[in-house]
């Protein structure tokens, strides 16, 4: 995983900044550039997410602590890639739409609760005993995740006010060169995979920290 993040966003570099268009929408600048790597962290922040809550279902039949450190890792995870994916937008938007943030676009605001929803998940899961807590924060993994199905699908759901449904739109409008996405896709699902076994680990010596301490005791 170290290697394939290094490879694939070495090459991920070489193609945005060497062969992609700088031209999207009619327009030409290179902010336009970041519209690569915020489509693909956006897609890993949904993955983290999901993976979340399928850690949070298997804690909840299985009881095993490792499904709690992976649904918890996975979502911190999930919370910083979708915080730099409304970063990168942010700054993107400002070059297409001329505007940092617009309310009346479905995607924007739906994102923005799943944000919101996500820090709300590392609140509970932060505030609650481990031995104790881990269950609600479960429940909470569940049941917050509805709302990243219903981001992706809001500019189908709903009239779009700048985001055009993308994946089997044959009329989208955006100038993407969909070898450079894939790659930048690519790299960014080797970096989440590899922060989150990183992450899992630094858990479990969190947890055996605490065994020693209630030892002593």
């Amino acid at each position: 995983m170290k290697w394939g993040s290094l490879l694939f966003g070495v090459l991920s570099f070489t193609l945005v900044f060497g062969t992609a268009s700088k031209t999207m929408y009619g327009i030409e600048h290179g902010g336009n550039l970041l519209a690569y790597w915020h489509i693909a962290l956006a897609w890993v922040a949904a993955s983290a997410l999901g993976t979340t809550f399928i850690g949070s279902v298997l804690y909840l039949r299985y009881r095993g602590r490792f499904w709690s450190r992976l649904a918890h890792s996975a979502g911190e995870l999930g919370f910083l890639f979708a915080t730099v994916t409304l970063v990168l937008g942010s700054a993107w938007g400002k070059v297409i739409w001329n505007s940092w943030w617009e309310w009346t676009d479905v995607r924007l605001v739906t994102f923005l609760i799943v944000w919101f929803i996500y820090a709300g998940y590392l609140v509970v899961s932060s505030s609650t005993d481990p031995e104790t807590g881990d269950r609600y924060a479960a429940v909470y993994g569940v049941i917050g995740f509805v709302t990243v199905p219903i981001s992706y699908a809001s500019t189908r759901l709903w009239t779009p006010t700048f985001h055009e449904t993308t994946i089997g739109n044959p009329q989208v409008s955006a100038n993407i060169d969909p070898t450079t996405l894939l790659v930048t896709v690519v790299a960014a699902t080797f970096l989440y995979v590899y922060l989150l076994g990183l992450r899992i680990q630094v858990h479990e010596v969190e947890d055996r920290i605490r065994g020693l301490d209630r030892s002593r005791r």
